[in-house]
Formats: structure tokens, sequence, C-alpha cells
């Protein structure tokens, strides 16, 4: 029997565009990784799930600004985003944010998110969705005897470890479901409290916590996993439960961060986080700046009387502040010799809404583009944890 090539697997919740972008780096980290070991990368599309509200909300680009866009999907409350609708207006909705947007699989969210990754798809990922009725209808007695296990406790026991060593805890096994059901010709999923049986023609679907180990369950032959920092807290969540049920956890790959750079910006990774805070002042030193030009103290020598004493040092501290604004233009205009840009337009480039672009913009964007895709991937073979790529 042909022995199967390991897999190195990653995912993420689908959402509307493939937001956000992180999406498209784990991915190809994913690959860069079974490149490397000669296995074969899987993305595992998180569509059970339910977070409407959060696979809904993306940014489109509107007169060179970033403009918030929610979909509205008309779905019940609990409805798996696999299941959710991408009608035409969806469609049209999308086209309207982002430009040419591909025709969606299904008329699902499920194939629209599909659709938009075949650029992932043509370079020799898997598409992975942990919904299809064949290989989930499989495992269900295997959950079923997981849940029999009552791993809630062991849940809580780590949970309760984690905070006492001061370490993240994503969710609390003590108030969270760790079992829901899902069912699959309508796609709702419900909370299952622990006896509560799940419903005759329902899936038993893991929560949050358990989810990595149905990961193995449906793909044994997963050697790595490609993780962000949220995800391996998840992870740590469950390290009590493998050998519980069984199996034995892959290797963690931390998720890289990759920034797009305009190409005119000389910019390196340690300049980033000062960027974010908009401290000029790490960038450009003056020998003499406009706040120190002049020596202002209040001192009337005992002939101003209180009011007199008070309106000086008003005045004086309206003229400090003033000069403090010209200081912080001088040291942006040192900056921008430094970056070959303006600063601030810089940080909004990099940081858009304050945050990283990949956690920001729709991935779509950066899925259309092959030549992109190419100095990514070139970027994460070289290796780092936090990677400079030149923009488009």
């Amino acid at each position: 029997m042909e022995t199967p090539l390991p897999l190195v697997v990653t995912g993420q919740q689908i959402g509307a565009g493939w937001t956000p972008a992180l999406s498209v780096v784990k991915a190809l980290a994913a690959k860069t990784e079974a490149d490397r070991i000669g296995g074969e990368a899987v993305f595992w599309m998180a569509d059970e799930d339910h977070d409407a509200a959060e696979v809904a909300a993306s940014v489109g680009l509107e007169g060179g600004r970033l403009r918030r866009h929610r979909f509205r999907f008309q779905a019940p409350e609990g409805t798996a985003t696999g299941w959710l609708p991408w009608t035409p207006q969806h469609q049209a909705e999308a086209e309207a944010l982002w430009g040419v947007v591909p025709k969606a699989a299904d008329a699902t969210l499920r194939g629209h998110f599909l659709a938009c990754g075949a650029p992932l798809w043509s370079r020799g990922l898997r598409a992975f969705s942990p919904t299809e009725a064949a290989g989930r209808g499989a495992i269900q007695p295997e959950l079923a005897r997981w849940r029999a296990l009552d791993l809630e406790v062991d849940l809580i026991h780590q949970a309760e470890r984690l905070e006492q060593a001061r370490l993240a805890l994503p969710l609390d096994p003590r108030t969270q479901a760790a079992w829901f059901s899902l069912d699959p010709r309508s796609g709702a999923r419900r909370r299952l409290e622990r006896d509560e049986a799940c419903p005759s023609g329902h899936w038993l679907s893991p929560g949050a916590a358990l989810r990595p180990l149905m990961q193995q369950l449906l793909l044994p032959a997963t050697a790595a996993v490609v993780l962000g920092p949220a995800e391996r807290a998840y992870w740590r969540l469950a390290e009590p439960v493998w050998e519980r049920v069984g199996l034995e956890a892959p290797r963690i790959v931390a998720r890289p961060s990759v920034h797009l750079c305009p190409r005119q910006a000389v910019v390196a990774v340690e300049d980033l986080e000062a960027l974010r805070r908009g401290e000029w002042s790490a960038f450009a030193t003056a020998t003499r700046l406009p706040s120190t030009s002049l020596a202002l103290t209040p001192d009337g020598s005992g002939e101003w009387d209180a009011a007199l004493q008070a309106r000086v040092q008003q005045e004086l501290e309206r003229t400090q502040g003033r000069l403090a604004r010209l200081d912080r233009r001088l040291l942006r205009d040192l900056a921008a010799r430094r970056f070959g840009l303006d600063p601030e337009r810089l940080r909004q480039y990099l940081f858009p809404l304050g945050r990283p672009q990949e956690r920001v913009l729709p991935g779509l964007l950066w899925l259309r583009d092959a030549d992109l895709l190419d100095r990514m991937e070139a970027a994460l073979a070289s290796g780092g944890s936090t990677l400079l790529v030149e923009a488009p």
C-alpha cells in the first residue's frame, strides 16, 4: 500500500473576499512547509463555524480610501457559514467593492470562497471542507465515542492550569460548549448541553477547543499545522485530550506575518512598531527642535498679579503646544527623507485602520496578482517571522 504524502494543514473561517488577507499568508506558508518536507499543503475551510457577523465584515476601496462594508445574509441565526447564501446581490456588492470577483462555484459563501481561492488551488494547495457528507458521516461513531469520554473535564482542568500560569485562555470551557449539533441539510448549528442527545440525522460538531482533534481525525496524514498566535492558544487548551482519544498532535509551525510595502519606500522590519505608533523621532534626529528655540518661563518678578501670571502661563502653554506641533512636523519631514515617502502615508498603508494590513484587507486583492503571490512565496521560503514584500 502506498504511503500517503505528509500533510501540512492550515485554515481559516471562510470570509467574504477571503477576509482577512492573513488567510492567504497561512495558505502560502503551508505550501512552503509542504515543499520543504516533500508533502502536500491543505487549506481547511472552517465552514461549519457560525459567526456570521465575522465572515460578513470586510473593507472596500473608494477613491483611494478604505470603506467598511458588511454583507447581509438571509439565514437563521446559528447557520454555519458554509450554508450562508451567496446571491447575485452579494456578487454585485463584492464587485462594487473590489472590481473583478470570480463567480461562486455554487450559490453559497463556501462556493464564493472556493472560487476566489482558485489561484492557490492552481499552485498545488488542496481545499478541504470538514462538512463534506461522505467524510463527515464516516467519523460520527468516533466523535460519539469521544463525547462519551466527557472531555469537558480535561478542558476545564487545562483552562485552570493556563490561568494559573497566566497564559492566554481563548475560551472558557466552563461556560462554552464543547459539542454542538449540525444539521447537514440546513447548516443549523446548535449548542449541545453535556447530557443532551444529538438529534437524529444531525452531525456531532466539536466546539473550537476540540476542533484540532477532528481535523487530525479527518486528515490523519497531517504532519504539521500552520497556526497563528490565537490558534496556538486554542491548541494549548486541548493538549491533555490528544492522548485520551488516541491521537498524536502534529508539529506546530508559527504563521509568519507579511507586510506589503510601497515600491518607493525604504523600510526595515525593525521600523514597523514605531511606524505603527507614529513615533517619527525614532527615524529622525534634529540638532535643534522648534520647541527648544525659546526659553519661555513665566516670571513677573513679583510685579504681576495672580490673574496676569495665570494669563501669561496660559499663553506660554499655547506657544509650547504650537512649537511641539512644529517639532513633529520637522521630525516627519526628516523621517520622509529616511523612508523616501511621507511616514504618515506609509503608516496608513502598512496599518490601515490602525491594524496590520493582513488583518484588515480582503485576501482577494492579493490573490488576483500572480506576481505578488510569487514574491510572497519567495519571501516565505527565505524564512523569518515578519516579512516585507514589495507591493504591486
